[in-house]
C-alpha cells in the first residue's frame, strides 16, 4: 500500500485583517489507518526560536476529525476543524505555546480525503491496524 501525499496552500491567520500563505504536506500512512499528518515548515513554529531545527512541525490527528470538519464544527482538545465562509475550512491547532488557525481552501482537503479512501476506505481500517507494532511502539 502507498502513502498518499499532498502538498497544498493555506492561510496562517495572524489577525482580522492579516494572514500569511504556506505551504502545508497532508500525508495519510496505511499503517496508521485512523491518521493524517499535517506538516509545516519549521518557521511557522509557535516555539521559541532559539535552538529550533529545521524539521517541520508536524501535527498528527484523527482522518474522521478532518472529515467531519469539513462539514460541521467538530473536535475537542487540540484539534479543532471547522467550515468556513466561501468554501474555505479552517483548522485550528491549540498547544501550551499558543493557538494557531489555518484556512484552508476546502476542496483540497476533499481531493486528499478521497485519495485517502482510495487506499483505505472509512470503515476498513480495523484490516490495516496492526496490534503488534502499536503494542511495542507504547512499551517502547
Amino acid at each position: 500500500m502507498r502513502t498518499v501525499e499532498e502538498t497544498v496552500q493555506a492561510r496562517l491567520i495572524l489577525s482580522l485583517h492579516r494572514s500569511v500563505r504556506l505551504r502545508v504536506v497532508l500525508s495519510y500512512l496505511p499503517e496508521d489507518p485512523l491518521a493524517v499528518r499535517m506538516a509545516f515548515p519549521a518557521e511557522f513554529s509557535l516555539d521559541d526560536a532559539e535552538g529550533q531545527s529545521a524539521e517541520d512541525i508536524v501535527w498528527v490527528f484523527a482522518r474522521q476529525l478532518l472529515s467531519a470538519g469539513i462539514e460541521l464544527p467538530a473536535g475537542v482538545g487540540d484539534v479543532h476543524v471547522r467550515p468556513s465562509v466561501g468554501r474555505r475550512t479552517v483548522v485550528e491547532l491549540r498547544a501550551p505555546e499558543g493557538t494557531a488557525m489555518l484556512q484552508f481552501d476546502t476542496a483540497d482537503l476533499r481531493r486528499f480525503l478521497w485519495r485517502s479512501r482510495l487506499v483505505v476506505p472509512e470503515g476498513e481500517e480495523h484490516l490495516h491496524l496492526d496490534s503488534d507494532r502499536a503494542l511495542a511502539q507504547l512499551l517502547g
